[in-house]
């Protein structure tokens, strides 16, 4: 028997509001699922104690202090989310224009990361490897007359990416967006006895203006100097995304990014497709402020446009989410 096609199928002998006209038959053909196992909770630090700051422009999220942040990876597994995304707040004291804290051994992440290891060891630990919440600049790389260096940068990535393993971390996610950086990393992780530290590439990663929030609560809002226009991509470009996740797949990346999340919807769909690798969507700061300042002057229902954002990341190929709705979604789903 022949397959039957969409223009096969006609009304009025096909009504496809039949399945759709209880919930238990919704839940049954419903295509796609969205779980706490599919999200990674992203959480800006502090250094301090009982350190709780709210975030400008991102109503719901904290800058929070070791303490705290082992407090909330304690809920985090409670709730089913199986890995959490840490990002620092860096005061300029702590800045300059080496970005030399990220070398550090006993810097804000690695002390956080070794608290929670002792206090959630079952939970899975990614860190941001790149410059910008260290340099004095704002960039994710050493700068030199106003460029940004390559294979300068990538030296001192290697080592961030060394201290951030020693320091426990499970996944290393660069995402600097120099050239050639995974295969650097992979060796020195390598090297250093770190064969079974992944690395998930922040392989499709654009010049976007939805990065606003986040370089606030990392402090490198007011420093920023120029744009990063000639590192990270032009919003304009399909194809050479799938360059960028080419090149990464072949230096040793296990698993991609694309980033931001719902402008690109099209990119994790791409990659997904093209590749058939774990595939991994940012849903940045400028699209948790949106979804949730519209939510809390009434412009749309904040719980159901969570939700509907996640499942879309899901819908298009994202095998995971990294996200600041993470705690709060997984509470919805209870």
């Amino acid at each position: 028997m022949s397959k039957l096609t969409f223009t096969s199928r006609q009304y009025p002998a096909t009504r496809l509001r039949r399945p759709r006209a209880q919930a238990w038959s919704r839940n049954l053909v419903r295509e796609t699922r969205l779980t706490p196992d599919d999200l990674i909770w992203a959480m800006v630090l502090k250094d301090g104690k009982g350190v709780r700051e709210p975030v400008d422009h991102m109503n719901g999220v904290f800058r929070l202090s070791p303490d705290e942040a082992v407090k909330a990876a304690k809920e985090a597994r409670a709730l089913g989310i199986n890995a959490l995304a840490l990002f620092p707040y860096t005061d300029l004291a702590q800045r300059s224009s080496d970005g030399a804290e990220a070398v550090n051994g006993d810097n804000l992440m690695c002390r956080t990361a070794k608290m929670i290891k002792d206090a959630v060891p079952d939970i899975g630990l990614i860190c941001d490897v790149a410059l910008d919440p260290y340099t004095d600049h704002g960039h994710d790389g050493l700068m030199k007359d106003g460029i940004i260096l390559n294979d300068e940068t990538v030296d001192v990535l290697c080592r961030q990416a060394v201290v951030q393993a020693d320091a426990g971390f499970d996944i290393i996610a660069p995402s600097d967006m120099m050239d050639g950086r995974i295969g650097r990393i992979r060796a020195a992780l390598d090297n250093a006895g770190y064969e079974d530290r992944q690395i998930m590439s922040y392989a499709v990663k654009y010049a976007s203006c939805f990065y606003g929030p986040y370089r606030g609560a990392i402090g490198s809002g007011d420093l920023l100097k120029g744009d990063k226009k000639t590192y990270q991509m032009d919003p304009a470009n399909s194809n050479e995304g799938l360059h960028e996740v080419a090149l990464d797949l072949s230096e040793g990346a296990d698993s991609v990014m694309v980033k931001p999340g719902m402008p690109y919807l099209d990119m994790i769909t791409r990659v997904k497709q093209t590749f058939g690798v774990p595939t991994y969507a940012f849903q940045v700061s400028g699209e948790y402020a949106m979804i949730s300042m519209a939510g809390d002057v009434g412009a749309i229902n904040r719980d159901r446009a969570i939700l509907e954002s996640l499942m879309c990341f899901r819908r298009a190929g994202a095998d995971g989410i990294i996200s600041y709705f993470a705690k709060e979604a997984a509470e919805l789903m209870l």
